[in-house]
């Protein structure tokens, strides 16, 4: 919990500056101040934004951001919150022994914890390349090829996972928690 009874959220939004929408950060952040959070910071142009906010519901903050950038926005962009304590936690967890970076390494942030039976299809994806773990909301997906060139693709994952996510390299996600972590 940060100063004045605040949380410090990072929240990261789906569908943002890829596919045709463009949207600069300025704008973003404009969003998340008119909602009333406080100190509202980017981070790169991807859709990511550390803020403070007094609601101690994640789940209802991230409806409420996903309807307030539908309304301004003009198309539905989810957003997965977690809290600076989260992010730190996300940020050092090493789910491949020995393995610190990569061509791909990125975290995959969800909604809501996989079922024994997602989780078991995701794992299907796995490959001599490709590298899955899944820990609460989140998944980490270490591959030998480059994102650009994967060996399936967000699309397919999303079908796989029955939800939609939004993906981060861990790079940028230790970044953050370097900057804003507990």
């Amino acid at each position: 919990m940060s100063k004045a009874g605040l949380t410090r959220y990072a929240a990261f939004m789906r569908a943002l500056n890829v596919g045709g929408h463009v949207v600069k950060m300025d704008l973003l952040k404009s969003i998340f101040v008119k909602l009333g959070h406080k100190n509202v910071e980017s981070f790169i142009a991807s859709g990511n934004i550390v803020f403070e906010s007094s609601s101690r519901s994640g789940a209802a903050l991230e409806k409420k951001i996903s309807e307030a950038l539908k309304s301004a926005l003009g198309y539905e962009v989810a957003s997965f919150l977690r809290t600076a304590a989260e992010l730190s936690e996300i940020a050092a967890y090493t789910p491949f022994k020995g393995i610190d970076d990569g061509p791909t390494y990125v975290v995959g942030f969800l909604a809501a914890p996989l079922d024994a039976a997602t989780t078991k299809k995701l794992m299907a994806l796995r490959s001599k390349a490709d590298r899955i773990h899944v820990c609460g909301r989140e998944f980490w997906w270490y591959s030998d090829n480059r994102q650009s060139e994967p060996t399936f693709t967000t699309a397919v994952m999303e079908r796989t996972l029955g939800q939609r996510t939004t993906l981060r390299n861990l790079r940028t996600v230790r970044k953050m928690a370097a900057k804003w972590g507990s």
